[in-house]
């Protein structure tokens, strides 16, 4: 694909593509009509072969060479996020409380743009396939994908991701060896006691003694000043209820949310056993306890040779190249891509100025498309060859 690139007119075709999903944004394990958006665009590539329903709405299209070599992976994410939009942009959402505002509309249409490229010319050796993955904002999606019996035929040597990222300078590069991006999981603690009369709340058991305990005493788990510290640990209370809004009533049940984040995967065992030590012992003997937990993330890390073939595919387009914002306190399921493949996870800034990720003005940025897509076709080109 050395001479290849993506024309203007393909340029176009993207833009108003990713557009048009920005549109019609769907939900985690929602996605049932982009994805067959996407099959459609997909097919009209000419893949060799297509595979829907993975994991849930994932879709896969596989490019062979008819050559022996590996298999390279490129992942996007299909779902949008459950947040109004605030935008005067002609292609805003048009359902209320959902919305694109991560740029998974951005990552469907740099891949749109890698099938054009491969449905015009296969790589040299090997096999190239663009996975559409579902439901990566609750971490559920790439397990279930890795989970699917449909995966076994397309599981790769090697898997690549693209992210955009606000706050690195459009079209910086930031990939590292190594840890590069968090493990996370939300953990709900239900403490149970008895209600009673607010005249009389010694004839019940308030569980607000050890709800007040474990807001303070969560957070004080939180361990490093920076991701630099290996056993960097950040526990944030996002939400707390006890009883109902009344004022004749002790209450006799309360929750808490926390979201529990280390760098490492051993990290995150360490820290779930304090945390769970904590609820136990704030529920003492009286209180009943109850725990579960949900959007579970493990941490991501990069293979040192994956890390390098991205810094050569930068290098090789003139593209700045470096660690950018990695590793980074926010978690992405690509992690679980790695078992058995040589894995980077990847940011591609889209400039310093515009509004972080889940804002509800972001937009993603059109000139990504055509970067994004390059820096894949350079991966594809140093790993499989033209």
């Amino acid at each position: 694909m050395t001479a290849q690139r993506l024309t203007n007119a393909d340029i176009h075709d993207l833009t108003e593509w990713r557009r048009m999903l920005h549109r019609r944004p769907e939900l985690s394990g929602e996605e049932v009509e982009t994805a067959r958006t996407v099959a459609a665009t997909l097919k009209a590539t000419g893949p060799d072969r297509i595979l829907t329903g993975l994991g849930g709405h994932g879709v896969a299209a596989l490019y062979d060479s008819g050559q022996p070599g590996p298999r390279v992976l490129l992942r996007c994410e299909l779902d949008g996020l459950p947040i109004q939009e605030l935008s005067d942009a002609e292609h805003r959402s048009e359902t209320d409380g959902k919305a694109h505002l991560c740029g998974h509309d951005g990552h469907m249409a740099m891949l749109a743009g890698m099938a054009r490229l491969l449905g015009r010319q296969r790589p040299a050796t090997g096999s190239v396939v663009l996975l559409f993955q579902p439901a990566e904002e609750t971490g559920e999606g790439a397990a279930r994908v890795v989970s699917d019996p449909g995966f076994d035929a397309i599981r790769p040597d090697y898997a690549f991701a693209v992210h955009n990222y606000p706050g690195m300078p459009l079209g910086e590069v930031g990939v590292v060896a190594g840890p590069a991006s968090c493990a996370s999981r939300g953990m709900r603690v239900r403490l149970t006691g008895k209600t009673a009369h607010a005249s009389l709340p010694e004839t019940g058991l308030s569980p607000a003694p050890a709800l007040s305990r474990l807001m303070v005493e969560m957070t004080g788990l939180s361990e490093g000043a920076d991701l630099a510290d290996p056993a960097f640990a950040l526990v944030t209370v996002c939400h707390a209820r006890l009883g109902e809004p009344a004022f004749g009533i002790a209450p006799g049940e309360a929750e808490l949310y926390v979201t529990l984040r280390s760098l490492t995967d051993t990290r995150m065992e360490a820290l779930v056993a304090a945390a769970e030590s904590l609820a136990q012992d704030a529920a003492g003997a009286g209180l009943g306890l109850s725990i579960d937990y949900h959007d579970i993330f493990p941490a991501c890390a990069n293979d040192a040779k994956a890390a390098e073939i991205v810094r050569r595919a930068a290098d090789m387009l003139g593209l700045s190249s470096g660690p950018g914002c990695l590793p980074m306190r926010p978690s992405e399921d690509f992690g679980h891509f790695g078992t058995g493949s040589c894995l980077a996870f990847i940011l591609l800034g889209n400039g310093t100025n515009g509004p972080v990720l889940h804002n509800p003005d972001y937009d993603f940025p059109d000139d990504l498309i055509g970067l994004g897509c390059a820096l894949f076709a350079a991966i594809v080109e140093d790993v499989l060859g033209s």
